[in-house]
């Protein structure tokens, strides 16, 4: 009776114990394989990485130089217009059209308000410095420049990119302030994230490239890839202007993108980030 009863355990056991073990060591090695590839979700279409090629300031190199490029290449841009730029009044009906064609006109603040006290800040006008400018005040503007935005390319949904990477408002961290009127917002850091896993949708690192060949930005975005990752460039002039990446750079790059479409997925921010946070689960 007793050896009976043993084997029939036995048989429950494999029956039942052994499947599951399968089960958890086969979820193991899954679990171990995507944290060595960096992958903790999927890219749209297996893309390797995803690309977000935005630009500040509203800048006339821009509507020049980098609109015409990207729609060339078939590439969506996001472009984060300083409202108090007399190039977004002069030529807005040009902004309209941008947006029109699917590229994302995103928050970069009324004023560009920076802290005139840090390190090569001396440009910063005393009215538009962040050192002396409460949460309250930077809100208000920021929220105003979201309502501005709204009139011109009738969207409600934004991201903000914070100006000079400067988040302290007379002393005071102010994204918190603003960030629930937001699907993500970008501050300084290194171009590639380094993990999608812990990224704060409210504080994305994002590089601003100057004077960099078409090669070194191209590495940036193999980079990401291998990481299975995201690279966020921030470009002011193109061709021109300021803080300037050539066009031909420029050009190399898109090319590049254009070409490699199975590997990187290029969309606006606003679309990578909703992407993201859908398939993290914090909408």
């Amino acid at each position: 009776m007793i050896w009976e009863r043993f084997q029939k355990e036995t048989l429950l056991m494999k029956k039942t114990l052994f499947p599951l073990l399968a089960v958890l060591l086969a979820t193991a090695v899954n679990s171990a394989a995507v944290a060595q590839n960096g992958l903790p979700f999927q890219w749209p279409h297996g893309a390797r990485a995803a690309v977000s090629l935005a630009y500040d300031d509203a800048l006339d190199s821009q509507l020049d130089v980098a609109i015409p490029a990207l729609d060339r290449a078939g590439l969506k841009g996001s472009f984060y217009l300083q409202l108090s730029n007399p190039a977004v009044d002069r030529r807005l009906a040009e902004w309209r059209a941008a947006a029109r064609n699917g590229h994302e006109l995103g928050n970069h603040s009324l004023l560009h308000q920076c802290s005139r006290r840090a390190p090569g800040h001396d440009w910063v006008q005393p009215q538009r410095d962040l050192d002396t400018t409460t949460v309250a005040q930077m809100r208000d503007q920021v929220m105003l420049a979201n309502t501005m935005l709204y009139a011109i390319d009738g969207k409600r949904e934004r991201t903000y990119t914070v100006p000079c990477g400067d988040t302290l408002a007379a002393g005071q961290d102010y994204l918190p302030a603003i960030a629930p009127s937001f699907v993500a917002i970008k501050v300084g850091g290194a171009a590639v994230t380094p993990s999608m896993a812990t990224l704060n949708p409210y504080a994305v690192g994002v590089y601003a490239p100057e004077g960099l060949s078409g090669q070194q930005l191209i590495a940036l975005v193999r980079q990401a890839a291998e990481q299975g990752t995201m690279v966020n460039f921030t470009f002011h002039g193109v061709g021109g202007d300021y803080l300037t990446t050539s066009s031909a750079a420029h050009e190399e790059l898109l090319q590049y993108l254009a070409a490699n479409r199975q590997l990187y997925w290029t969309d606006t921010f606003l679309n990578i980030m909703t992407y993201v946070k859908t398939q993290r689960g914090n909408h």
